[in-house]
């Protein structure tokens, strides 16, 4: 379904952040291209039609983290302050990290 050897530079779909101007010219861009069914990668080539590049953040965890289910550090705020999105929680698992941030 892509006609090129890699997929462009792309936001994993775990959370991202953007502003306003940007992401009404990616709305605009996304009406001139043909629908990819991978989302995170159409948010790619909108992108690239833009000519602007994702930048990564420590505070993004789209592959999740590693937890040690006995480890103290896992109940400290400290473990959780400088993230901003968590991939692969569970609901209970989110709400009891926020309630210890």
């Amino acid at each position: 379904l892509y006609n090129k050897n890699n997929y462009p530079p792309y936001a994993g779909g775990g959370g991202f952040i953007m502003d306003g101007p940007l992401a009404k010219r990616l709305h605009k861009t996304s009406e001139t291209l043909e629908l990819y069914p991978i989302d995170d990668v159409f948010l790619g080539m909108c992108l690239e039609v833009l000519k602007v590049s994702p930048v990564g953040h420590e505070g993004f965890k789209t592959f999740g983290i590693v937890k040690n289910k006995n480890s103290k550090m896992n109940k400290e705020p400290c473990f959780f302050r400088s993230m901003l999105v968590v991939h692969k929680l569970l609901p209970p698992e989110l709400l009891q990290m926020w309630d210890l941030v």
